[in-house]
């Protein structure tokens, strides 16, 4: 299952999986695209292994890479409680 995390303006989503058993959260962002469809891109926490990355600029990765490093202590933890929704309690 993934759960919701963020939606930045430009429609991009930003979800992740729970906890596996191994300690890693999938996280999976996702950008509507008129030309291409979706651009998309995979990492896998707690390692920041990116993988299935498609249409996405190298400046856009690097930003990319830098929001999913600064909130990976949330997602980690919102992947243990079942999404931010469950931690927050609404």
């Amino acid at each position: 299952m993934m759960y919701p995390y963020m939606t930045l303006n430009d429609d991009t989503e930003i979800t992740h999986s729970e906890m596996h058993p191994d300690g890693r959260v999938k996280v999976y962002i996702e950008t509507p695209d008129e030309k291409d469809g979706f651009h998309d891109a995979t990492c896998y926490l707690p390692d920041y292994t990116w993988e299935s990355i498609h249409g996405y600029s190298e400046q856009e990765m690097d930003y990319f890479k830098r929001l999913i490093q600064d909130n990976a202590h949330l997602i980690m933890e919102f992947a243990q409680e079942g999404g931010v929704l469950n931690a927050s309690n609404f």
